[in-house]
């Protein structure tokens, strides 16, 4: 079955706020704090919002909390209802497939579900109740 967990959004102070939540739950985030500026296709964007964090985890118990910062200049704008996702890792790719062409359905995809330049099989979208989700699927995490 599918594993879940919280995906936080912020507006410039992701990184500020994991640390502060290292600092409360300790352990290690998993792999590295990865940055707006390292994705292809952000040349144009401000030193500031290149140092902006696109992807963080921090394990806690057997879950993850995970997180990333908005772009403004791509047109994002913090609103409270949006700073949460839930992602979904499912077990396997079809898994992946179901449960995003389901959850989507009468929603609005923000990124369709497909191989991402940093390996994961990856989409995100609003459900149709406004309820905002990812999928996210790597062998690895299934291991």
């Amino acid at each position: 079955m599918a594993k879940l967990n919280p995906y936080l959004n912020f507006d410039g102070k992701a990184e500020e706020a994991f640390n502060f939540y290292k600092s409360v739950f300790g352990g290690e985030f998993l792999g590295e704090v990865y940055k707006m500026g390292n994705a292809p296709g952000t040349e144009h964007l401000s030193d500031e919002e290149k140092n902006r964090v696109m992807h963080i985890a921090l394990p806690i118990g057997g879950d993850l909390l995970m997180a990333s910062d908005i772009v403004p200049s791509f047109g994002q704008s913090l609103n409270v209802g949006n700073n949460n996702y839930v992602s979904i890792f499912p077990e396997s790719r079809e898994e992946a497939d179901r449960l995003f062409k389901g959850l989507s359905e009468g929603g609005n995809i923000e990124m369709p579900i497909e191989d991402q330049f940093w390996g994961d099989y990856f989409g995100s979208f609003q459900d149709k109740y406004g309820v905002h989700w990812m999928v996210n699927y790597n062998e690895e995490y299934v291991k």
